[in-house]
């Protein structure tokens, strides 16, 4: 079980890639900064590999003005739930 933190865009696809052959069957991915823009319903086949377990901060995405444009499979956490998910999970890794 890992939690892991994405900061960066959809753009930069071999991220992306990168994450999903690394990401297991029990873990979570939050995004957090340009990586928020992955959850917009265009962006939307950047997340298919993570099965429905990604979250997005929502600090991070009302900054950028995406807090009521976000795909329906996205869970929107705020710092409260950032913690909880770091308490949840016994291991993390970013990806920046």
């Amino acid at each position: 079980m890992m939690l892991h933190l994405l900061n960066r865009s959809p753009q930069f696809d071999g991220i992306y890639w990168d994450l999903s052959e690394a990401f297991g069957a029990e873990d979570h991915l939050l995004l957090i900064e340009d990586a928020c823009y992955a959850a917009l319903p265009a962006a939307a086949a950047s997340l298919a590999a993570f099965g429905g377990r990604v979250s997005v901060l929502s600090e991070d995405a009302a900054s950028r003005g995406l807090l009521d444009r976000l795909s329906d499979g996205v869970t929107v956490v705020d710092m409260a739930g950032f913690v909880a998910l770091t308490a949840t999970f016994p291991r993390s890794l970013s990806w920046f």
